[in-house]
């Protein structure tokens, strides 16, 4: 008999979510996979719900009203970049594996390619994180570069990668 595949449901990032948010990246699991300090209280995430515009979609994944996964896309605001813009994400531990971080994607990259019309997407992910780095691929992210020694986890200095999408016209 199959497994079951618990329902996954997206809503826009608003201020009911806050506390969800807050819980998510406060697990230090996630929070060491992530750029996002440790311990952040919950009104840093309410400013950024506040700090909304047009050019951002921040994204939830919940299960049971519960949050379990959180993802941003962000156009850049400069003319000359503005074909471009950048992801990033975080999926609860227990729900890491199980389709979370693919439905997000899947729901982001719809945004961008058809209501954004974003030509580029770029991101950063610790170069050691083989599950999220197999699944940006699986959506059509190539390395560009390495950064290394790119941010400080566990007291050590830890390299990550360069990732972009470029959505490439279909041929005729």
């Amino acid at each position: 008999m199959p497994e079951h595949t618990p329902a996954i449901h997206l809503e826009r990032y608003s201020e009911s979510h806050v506390e969800g948010v807050t819980a998510l990246y406060n697990d230090p699991a996630v929070a060491r996979q992530v750029l996002q300090m440790p311990f952040q209280s919950a009104e840093i995430w309410r400013q950024r719900v506040l700090a909304d515009n047009e050019r951002a979609v921040k994204l939830v994944a919940l299960h049971q009203g519960q949050v379990i996964g959180h993802l941003g896309l962000e156009a850049y605001s400069r003319i000359r970049r503005s074909h471009a813009g950048s992801l990033g994400m975080g999926v609860a531990v227990a729900w890491q594996g199980k389709g979370v971080g693919s439905t997000l994607m899947a729901a982001a990259l719809e945004v961008a390619d058809n209501w954004m019309n974003l030509h580029r997407l770029e991101l950063t992910v610790y170069a050691d994180n083989a599950a999220a780095i197999g699944l940006y691929r699986k959506y059509g992210f190539e390395d560009e570069g390495l950064f290394r020694d790119y941010a400080v986890r566990d007291g050590q200095w830890v390299d990550t990668l360069s990732m972009a999408r470029l959505r490439r016209s279909p041929k005729a």
